[in-house]
């Protein structure tokens, strides 16, 4: 039985270049442990279990499964308090140091300042901060939550082009001087509140392969920039930078060549007006997916090409889900079924019912990534019929006409509170058992809200699945 790892709170800095040339890296980067996206290859062993060992892959399934089996196998849903079978989640922060490893293999030269609007998640942040990594805050409360952790200021940009007067002047006290902008207005209020401030001129990109697209709301144009930089030239303000992005969840790799092309050309206007730019922000859009390596090396190409590392630029970077998306699982419980019988006259005598399951979370919960960030969730079986699933072939969904059909609901009242329109599973799901979904880490539980009543306040337990995360977070 391999059991979960219960993390500690002491934490010990580690240097960010050093660590990420080391012997562990190199020696993960050649085993497969950055091949562990490719979701068509499944391995089972004679149990019918996932084999990890397979593909050369660490022990991440076998503790997030202990996790799951003991939470889950614990709860009698006839007898238990209200709420004790809530929803919860199981995050691997071993996941979150492999892709910490995988950035620093591919995007050498760019320092990550992670998305906290992304995830949240207190453990998440300190694995980050002890990592060594930035963080891109949008807001005074993301802010002070980093600051409280001990995080130096000069390791957060305020990225935020349209920032509260309050929220300026909260980040001039404490000493936030890196932050956004992509407009006059802007410009003139920082000058008034903030006027030492390091800024950055975010400029519009082709977001238009994106998940989600942020150009119709911010990113200057190129036909803007001079005047911009002529007004900031003006009001004595420090811009030191340039930064774009090219939308959330990319899947063009030349949104970042040509994001990179326009960020060359506003450093030569900046320049026209005495600003001595230091830093490029190529903002976030990284998938975790096995996308990410294409994407990198595009972007890596065009900044050896357009700002070399001779040049003495720094770059920096805003990755989110790339961090977090597949660190995070989610198990929910059946709470209620309804059979559906097909009473056309198509019906065969023999035909199987199916059913609508209602889980205890939805759409108004952690799966608002299904509304706000274009996501598909797919539901697997953790717990049926009294025996455990996780990670076995009787856990994954099958094709018809083979198994039995579902759709999946949300608790709350509203009709489009549906996780999946469709799937099938060789088990009969009851109420009382379990499904468990993957990849729930971005953008989930950080847009859950409290419709009808429901909490939007989960159970996470953590495990660690690097030998090298549980050395820098001094974890027994």
């Amino acid at each position: 039985m391999v059991m979960p790892t219960a993390l500690t709170d002491r934490f010990t800095t580690l240097d960010y270049t050093d660590y990420a040339n080391n012997q562990v890296f190199l020696k993960r980067s050649t085993h497969g442990f950055f091949e562990h996206h490719k979701h068509n290859e499944q391995y089972y062993d004679d149990h019918g279990h996932h084999d990890d060992h397979a593909v050369g892959g660490p022990s991440a399934k076998q503790l997030i499964g202990e996790a799951l089996r003991q939470r889950v196998e614990n709860i009698d849903h006839e007898n238990c308090d209200p709420g004790e079978e809530d929803t919860f989640f199981v995050a691997d922060l071993g996941e979150v140091y492999r892709q910490h490893l995988r950035w620093k293999l591919n995007l050498p030269r760019v320092k990550p300042f992670y998305a906290v609007k992304c995830n949240p998640d207190q453990k998440v942040l300190q694995l980050l901060s002890a990592l060594g990594t930035g963080f891109d805050c949008a807001s005074k409360a993301e802010i002070e939550q980093v600051l409280q952790m001990g995080v130096d200021p000069s390791r957060i940009i305020y990225a935020q082009p349209c920032k509260t007067n309050s929220y300026v002047r909260y980040v001039a006290s404490h000493g936030v001087r890196q932050m956004t902008f992509d407009n006059a207005d802007e410009l003139r209020k920082i000058a008034r509140l903030f006027p030492t401030a390091e800024l950055y001129l975010r400029i519009l990109t082709d977001d238009s392969s994106s998940l989600c697209r942020l150009s119709l709301k911010f990113g200057a144009s190129l036909d803007s920039t001079d005047e911009l930089l002529a007004l900031a030239s003006d009001l004595g303000l420090n811009v030191v930078g340039v930064s774009f992005h090219v939308g959330s969840g990319a899947s063009d790799p030349l949104a970042f060549l040509k994001a990179v092309q326009d960020a060359h050309v506003v450093f030569q206007q900046a320049a026209a007006y005495g600003f001595n730019l230091k830093t490029l922000d190529v903002g976030g859009g990284f998938c975790s997916d096995n996308t990410f390596e294409e994407m990198a090396h595009v972007l890596r190409s065009a900044l050896d090409d357009y700002f070399p590392a001779h040049s003495g630029i720094n770059l920096i970077a805003e990755p989110g889900r790339f961090y977090v998306s597949d660190a995070f699982t989610i198990a929910c419980n059946v709470i209620a079924r309804r059979t559906i019988q097909d009473s056309s006259a198509n019906r065969r005598a023999n035909d199987d019912a199916s059913y609508m399951v209602y889980v205890n979370d939805g759409l108004y919960g952690n799966f608002s990534s299904i509304m706000f960030d274009h996501q598909h969730p797919e539901a697997k079986v953790l717990r049926a019929g009294g025996q455990t699933m996780y990670d076995t072939a009787a856990a994954d969904a099958t094709t018809a006409p083979h198994g039995v059909e579902y759709s999946i609901w949300g608790p709350t009242c509203d009709g489009i509170d549906r996780i999946m329109e469709s799937t099938r599973f060789n088990v009969v799901l009851d109420v009382g058992d379990w499904l468990y979904f993957e990849e729930m880490g971005a953008y989930t539980k950080c847009s859950a809200t409290t419709f009808n009543g429901f909490s939007n306040e989960h159970d996470v337990i953590y495990v660690c699945s690097e030998p090298g995360a549980k050395a820098l977070l001094d974890m027994h």
